[in-house]
């Protein structure tokens, strides 16, 4: 029998990490987070790839190309926080039961830093606050010679999957 309750959840600073959750067997995680393939609609048209899963921290990654920059040939801001929300989104739902809830965003910000011409970008999104209705997420972008190129955080709604 599969103990169904909602895990506890803590703050991520001063305590132990929370693991992000891949061994739940659910689908969405074995075919998008642990193979290693593109994410949704945003991932697939701009190619994010999740690259890491770590204890408490999801990494993905995005090419600056043709289809992320704006028409100065530097990265779009638009590309980043869509890079950023897909990494968040991803990481705070694998700290979810998913037969039970859902983690869907509430707002985002970002601050762009750097610019971005081509190769990488890398995000890796880390619990901030992980509470029974909502979740804080801060989200570090980074280039291809890990120069900070974006700072974001985001805030999710934690739903029952009936609501989602």
């Amino acid at each position: 029998a599969t103990d169904h309750r909602p895990r506890k959840q803590r703050r991520h600073h001063g305590c132990p990490p929370v693991p992000l959750r891949s061994t739940y067997g659910h689908p969405w995680c074995q075919r998008q987070l642990c193979t290693n393939k593109q994410h949704g609609p945003l991932g697939g048209g701009r190619s994010i790839v999740f690259t890491v899963m770590g204890p408490d921290h999801l990494t993905a990654t995005m090419p600056v190309d043709r289809r992320t920059v704006q028409i100065h040939g530097r990265l779009n801001g638009g590309a980043s926080v869509a890079l950023a929300e897909t990494v968040a989104s991803a990481a705070a739902n694998l700290t979810l039961d998913p037969s039970l809830q859902a983690a869907v965003g509430l707002e985002i910000n970002a601050n762009h830093l750097r610019p971005v011409k081509s190769g990488l970008v890398h995000a890796t999104a880390r619990p901030e606050a992980l509470g029974r209705s909502t979740q804080v997420w801060s989200i570090r972008i980074l280039d291809d010679q890990d120069r900070l190129v974006c700072v974001a955080r985001m805030t999710l709604a934690i739903i029952s999957v009936e609501r989602a």
